[in-house]
């Protein structure tokens, strides 16, 4: 059951790209209404009002403990995500360097006596 909590819940956050009280709340109403769903339409409601009664203090302390930890998921997702794209960026300007010391040694191999003896 977590699992599939925590699944939605991720889910929701990363489509809409932040971090709120409706997706916890949302994704216990969705297990919650798939688990009781056996048992007809007033499991499935009673599921999805069990599930939401849940999901928002769960998805609340979540959030409290996260702030406290000092960084959100989303925060350190970006951040992780920054950091990738300022190492692929460094490595790709190094190559670029490199391409144009081969083209001038090529240059100066190929032009060299000439330049010399004029």
């Amino acid at each position: 059951v977590p699992y599939l909590c925590s699944t939605v819940s991720t889910g929701l956050s990363v489509y809409r790209n932040k971090t709120a009280i409706s997706n916890f709340a949302a994704a216990g109403a969705f297990t919650g209404a798939l688990f009781r769903m056996h048992l007809g339409l007033q499991g499935l409601a009673g599921g999805f009002m069990f599930g939401t009664a849940f999901g928002i203090p769960a998805g609340g302390l979540l959030m409290i403990m996260q702030k406290l930890a000092g960084e959100t998921l989303q925060e350190r997702r970006h951040r992780e995500r920054r950091e990738l794209y300022e190492q692929k960026l460094a490595e790709w300007q190094s190559r670029l360097s490199v391409t144009e010391v081969l083209g001038q040694m090529e240059g100066n191999a190929q032009g060299g006596p000439e330049t010399e003896q004029a």
